[in-house]
C-alpha cells in the first residue's frame, strides 16, 4: 500500500513576506525553484506513480522542477488543490488583518471575508479536499501518490486524511519547499513524516 506526499511549494514572494497568497497566482522565487530541485531525489527515491498538481504556477513549476512531469508519473492538474480562497485578506499579512478586525484573528477559528472573491470557509475546502482523497486512495494500491499544493489547502487535506474536522489543519504547520507523507499504521490513518525538507 503506498503513500501520501504532500508537497508545498517553493518559496514566493508573498510566502516569504508572510502575505496570505490563496488565488493570486505568483511565481517562485530563485530560492523556491532551489527548495523544489532538492525535493527531485526524495520523489524518486518514493517510486511516485500519479501526482495531482495545483494548477497555480507556483505548484506547477514546483512540480516540474521535482520531476513529477517526467515519464513514468502520471501527473494530472487538479483545480480541487487549489489555495483557500481568503477574499478580503488576499494580499494581507496576520498582523494587517489583526489590525482590520481590531484584536486576535486565525484562519482556524476566524476565516475569511468577501473581497474582490467572496472567500472561503473551511468548510467548503475540506469538501473539496476530501474529492480529491476520493480520487487519490484507489490509486495508492499501485504505490505513492504525490501532491503538490499550498500551505493551508494541505493542512486542511492532512486533517481529513487523519479523519479530523478542518479546523485541526491549525495543528499541521508546512513551511514552502517541505513534504509530509500521510499513510497508515495498523490499517488507520497516520501521519508518518511531517515538515520534512
Amino acid at each position: 500500500m503506498g503513500e501520501v506526499v504532500v508537497v508545498r511549494h517553493g518559496q514566493t514572494e508573498w510566502s516569504r513576506s508572510g502575505q496570505h497568497t490563496g488565488r493570486t497566482d505568483l511565481p517562485l522565487l530563485p530560492a523556491g525553484e532551489d527548495d523544489a530541485r532538492r525535493l527531485r531525489p526524495v520523489l524518486a527515491d518514493r517510486h511516485v506513480d500519479h501526482a495531482f498538481v495545483s494548477p497555480l504556477v507556483r505548484a506547477r513549476r514546483t512540480a516540474e522542477l521535482a520531476g513529477l512531469f517526467d515519464d513514468g508519473v502520471q501527473t494530472v492538474l487538479e483545480p480541487d488543490l487549489v489555495e483557500v480562497d481568503y477574499g478580503g485578506y488576499e494580499g494581507l499579512t496576520t498582523p494587517e488583518i489583526r489590525a482590520r478586525v481590531h484584536g486576535r484573528w486565525s484562519l482556524w477559528a476566524d476565516g475569511t471575508v468577501p473581497g474582490e472573491t467572496p472567500g472561503e470557509t473551511l468548510a467548503q475546502v475540506a469538501e473539496r479536499v476530501d474529492l480529491v482523497l476520493g480520487r487519490v486512495r484507489p490509486l495508492l494500491a499501485d504505490g505513492d501518490v504525490a501532491l503538490v499544493a499550498h500551505g493551508h489547502v494541505l493542512r486542511i487535506l492532512t486533517a481529513r486524511w487523519l479523519g479530523l474536522a478542518p479546523e485541526a489543519g491549525a495543528l499541521f504547520p508546512l513551511a514552502t519547499g517541505r513534504y509530509g507523507v500521510l499513510g497508515t499504521e495498523h490499517d488507520r490513518p497516520a501521519l508518518t513524516g511531517w515538515n520534512t525538507r
